[in-house]
């Protein structure tokens, strides 16, 4: 939905809805893809899947691609996670990483009420050992030092895409 395209990615916890949420105050055009674009299928295929894992937890393909394509707003941001970014992440004009210390991603993950992903201890494990690995979230993206306030997070993603 913009002329130019950023996914916003991290681990769970690390500030991904917040910073939509701040963009979205700002004005600016953001997609909470974990609520807008996301359901529960086979990475690779795209085909649904039964049940909940976090491994199974996707974007709808043609559907960022039609956004995407959309040059309706100068900037839009495509925040969340998604285990099948290899499908799109070429679509995006950058891509950022939010970061956060283990500490402080501990801390914010106990924050969560149990229904909320993450805030099961078996979810923080999981998560944990995601962000000691890097494994789940995109290799070539620029680092976002998430521990800092949320506005002085969301200065940071901006200066980077003017």
């Amino acid at each position: 939905m913009g002329v130019r395209n950023y996914l916003v990615e991290g681990v769970s916890g690390t500030g991904k809805t917040s910073v939509c949420d701040e963009l979205r105050r700002r004005g600016y055009h953001a997609i909470n893809g974990d609520r807008e674009l996301s359901y529960q299928g086979d990475p690779k295929t795209g085909e649904p899947v039964d049940g909940f894992a976090h491994e199974h937890h996707i974007w709808d393909v043609d559907k960022v691609r039609a956004l995407v394509a959309d040059e309706t707003n100068a900037m839009s941001f495509f925040c969340g996670g998604s285990r099948n970014f290899p499908r799109f992440i070429h679509l995006f004009d950058g891509v950022f990483v939010l970061d956060v210390d283990l500490d402080t991603l501990n801390r914010r993950l106990a924050s969560r009420p149990e229904n909320e992903w993450g805030g099961r201890w078996i979810e923080r494990d999981l998560v944990a050992r995601l962000h000691a690995t890097k494994e789940d979230i995109p290799k070539s993206g620029i680092i976002i030092d998430a521990t800092a306030p949320i506005p002085r997070v969301v200065d940071e993603i901006l200066s980077k895409c003017r």
